[in-house]
């Protein structure tokens, strides 16, 4: 027993299988720091070993019993005692009884279902640990761990452009283009914009990355005193200083891989969406404004993968990647796939420039 801090008491530690081999991912906490965690994949096994290190020798520790979870859980900020686990498995990993010295549990969490990105925003937070919990008569001594899951994304098969217009009749008339609607977070947004019309004096004009986190409790409606919209200033694009002229053209080129993103996330567990726009501002010599929004998607693509992280994976289920018609492929498939297309890129590109020789 320990009564008043006498007695036996235990540190507890989680190690996981494959750790020396696996990527970690940063992800920003609630005061804006960043930390670093192990990062998974959607259905990949999460195991590894739990260690109960008794403070002091030649002491017996009794307990209720050890036990070990796997914890997805989302944690609204203005409701922090009221967490919603949408992934929430136990193991058992000791029946009660007594510690006599220092023991370790493996522990294995068998092709875990992880549908959601981690995720940490201005008024919610997503998150997956590992929580062990020796149980004992008067306190619980408790270890967390988190994770990062990312979810991985194929091209889409359909990705149109976006075409849109503003006007002010018979003052302005400009048309702009973004050359698709659909981006991974290190693309590039490529467009054009066209003044067709432009009777009033214009200064400036900014392209702005905008992303939108909206967030709900009960029934996902987005209305009501538990809704709250954050809207946050991502990225701005100088496109022009100075008067534009009838018939002038600016091409549009924004590198994504230099700001701070997520993939879009709609209606998660009916509590929260983020979601992203492109918004087109202009502003005159009276320092009115003018601009246009458009919605855009953003996904994660499966980055080329180290060959130590292909042997990682090896030991254990890969993660699973939809490719948009019902299959599911492993993500180690898809980065297999990705560097033999690139190889043959670069095979076809040295052929022609031999043949040009």
């Amino acid at each position: 027993m320990s009564f008043f801090g006498f007695g036996q008491s235990a540190e507890i530690d989680i190690v996981l299988d494959g750790q020396e081999n696996r990527r970690t991912a940063e992800i920003k906490t609630e005061d804006g720091k960043r930390e670093k965690y192990y990062l998974y994949f959607d259905g990949e096994t999460v195991s590894g070993k739990v260690n109960v290190n008794l403070r002091k020798s030649g002491s017996k520790l009794e307990h209720q019993g050890i036990k070990i979870e796997f914890i997805g859980q989302i944690e609204l900020y203005y409701d922090r005692g009221n967490h919603q686990e949408f992934t929430s498995l136990v193991k058992e990993l000791a029946r009660p009884g007594e510690l006599t010295q220092s023991t370790n549990y493996n522990f294995e969490f068998s092709q875990v279902e992880k549908p959601y990105e981690s995720y940490t925003g201005a008024n919610v937070r997503l998150r997956y640990f590992l929580r062990v919990t020796l149980v004992k008569r008067i306190s619980d001594t408790v270890k967390e761990q988190d994770i990062i899951v990312h979810t991985l994304s194929q091209y889409p098969e359909m990705n149109s452009s976006i075409k849109m217009e503003v006007g002010i009749e018979d003052c302005l008339h400009i048309e702009f283009e973004y050359n698709k609607s659909k981006y991974h977070l290190k693309d590039v947004i490529v467009g054009k914009i066209y003044f067709l019309l432009v009777r009033i004096k214009i200064k400036h004009m900014e392209l702005q990355v905008i992303k939108r986190e909206t967030t709900g409790t009960g029934t996902f409606t987005f209305t009501g005193p538990n809704t709250f919209n954050e809207n946050e200033t991502i990225a701005k694009y100088e496109i022009m200083d100075g008067a534009p002229v009838r018939g002038e053209s600016i091409p549009i080129r924004l590198f994504l891989s230099g700001y701070e993103l997520t993939p879009t996330m709609r209606d998660i567990n009916k509590k929260f969406s983020v979601r992203y726009y492109l918004n087109l501002v202009l502003v005159d010599e009276e320092e009115r404004r003018y601009f246009k929004q458009q919605e855009i998607t953003i996904f994660r693509r499966a980055d080329k993968i180290r060959k130590n992280y292909q042997a990682a994976l090896s030991h254990h289920n890969p993660s699973l990647l939809s490719d948009g018609g019902g299959n599911s492929k492993t993500s180690y498939q898809q980065h297999q796939e990705d560097e033999e297309e690139e190889d043959g890129g670069k095979e076809a590109a040295e052929k022609k420039d031999e043949k040009e020789k």
